[in-house]
């Protein structure tokens, strides 16, 4: 009997290869509103896994990005991201995967996410920790955001939105030993998870952004939380994910920035 990892690790393969051979053959691209861009490969890679996952498991409730929400109301549900980092895709930059988790009373009992171009598959179940392939993930033993690398995200809206991450960016890049911005959410929390990063900050993402990375951070010993230090919501997603030694430091960074834009840091204008 197929299980709910065989599953979604299937379903995770086959769309990759199916995201890999349409690499730079893009047919259509279409925007989600002002800025969130999908192409025909998002939908057809979605369609790949939603036929999978369906089919092994009928009765599963199903959120994909691009298709809506299926069997609402049943106590296991998909959350899928068919392409996370299609900015990234449609220019052909090479950072992007797939993102496949489980959820189950609230929790993300399961959480997938692919790599194809790396061929590297992040995944973690439940109380069975969290590997890359078939090595062991854990989170870093960096102590210190002085020596520290950190990655975060923008929203789609960022020229219009009055939150600006850019101050946040500014001073953590100051404090830190840098802060990348790679593009895709679910490979950003695998690299917590795996110790290439110490921790990840971004806001305003959707729920099949986050929700296999952070089943895959939290079997690897990691610690989630919103950017003010409190229980992360999946609604509102707005996250910080790091090795837990540093998270107190960089939510007291954080939470001293709040209401503040980067323009005051040139302006000298206080915001007290």
């Amino acid at each position: 009997m197929t299980t709910p990892r065989e599953s979604a690790i299937k379903a995770a393969r086959q769309a990759g290869l199916l995201v890999s051979e349409r690499l730079g053959r893009i047919r259509d691209i279409d925007y989600k509103g002002a800025y969130n861009i999908v192409t025909d490969v998002d939908r057809d890679s979605e369609e790949l896994i939603v036929s999978i996952l369906r089919s092994d498991f009928p009765d599963f409730g199903l959120v994909g990005e691009e298709g809506g929400e299926k069997q609402a109301g049943s106590p296991r549900r998909w959350l899928v991201d068919p392409i996370d980092g299609t900015t990234n895709y449609t220019h052909g930059y090479p950072f992007f995967s797939i993102s496949i988790a489980l959820e189950e009373a609230g929790r993300m009992v399961l959480g997938v996410v692919y790599n194809p171009l790396a061929d590297e598959l992040f995944w973690a179940e439940e109380g069975k920790g969290a590997w890359l392939n078939d090595r062991r993930l854990a989170v870093s033993a960096q102590r210190s955001l002085a020596t520290s690398l950190l990655a975060t995200g923008f929203p789609a809206d960022t020229r219009a939105a009055p939150d600006d991450n850019m101050i946040r960016f500014f001073t953590l890049t100051d404090l830190s030993h840098g802060v990348r911005r790679d593009g895709s959410a679910a490979l950003d929390l695998c690299f917590v998870a795996a110790g290439r990063l110490d921790g990840f900050w971004e806001t305003k993402l959707s729920p099949w952004d986050v929700a296999a990375g952070i089943a895959i951070v939290s079997e690897a010993g990691g610690r989630i939380s919103d950017l003010s230090g409190q229980p992360f919501d999946i609604r509102k997603g707005h996250i910080l994910a790091t090795n837990g030694l540093i998270h107190d430091e960089v939510v007291a960074v954080l939470e001293s920035l709040k209401g503040r834009r980067l323009a005051e840091i040139g302006s000298g204008e206080d915001s007290n």
